[in-house]
């Protein structure tokens, strides 16, 4: 299953005090998108309390848990920035904060096809300071999926 990432899911230079109002950014974005019912932001949250979802160089990837399945309308992503960072961990800061929304075990095959963007700092550091849409549409979307 792939997954879709389009402009209207995208938010360039947001500004965030917590990782809780960035988790609700980010799910907003979600729902605008239409992949999700407004509630299922609220299973992301209560995901980030039982477990971090940062993965490390700057980039935290909120979802829902188990029990929010029926509550996604189809498999996507959204991309919010913080140029500034947001506190996520103790001493760590997110700059990129990838939604995701599935409603099956494609979050696996999402994050697979992530990785190798969000892995390398480098790219992580590109897509944290862009001011481009399309970059980070060039870089994140699934492959063979046209935006």
């Amino acid at each position: 299953m792939q997954y879709r990432l389009t402009e209207e899911t995208i938010s360039l230079n947001a500004n965030a005090n917590s990782k809780e109002e960035a988790t609700r950014m980010a799910g907003n974005l979600l729902v605008r998108g239409g992949y999700v019912a407004e509630s299922y932001i609220d299973g992301m949250l209560a995901r980030e309390k039982s477990m971090s979802t940062y993965i490390g160089n700057g980039v935290a990837i909120p979802h829902g848990q188990f029990d929010d399945l029926t509550l996604v309308y189809r498999t996507g992503i959204s991309v919010l920035q913080i140029r500034d960072g947001v506190t996520w961990e103790d001493d760590e800061k997110a700059y990129l904060i990838i939604g995701i929304a599935s409603n099956s075990d494609d979050h696996i095959n999402i994050l697979a096809n992530l990785a190798e963007a969000i892995e390398d700092p480098e790219t992580a550091k590109l897509l944290a300071e862009t001011s481009e849409v399309s970059v980070v549409l060039d870089h994140l979307n699934a492959p063979n999926t046209n935006a």
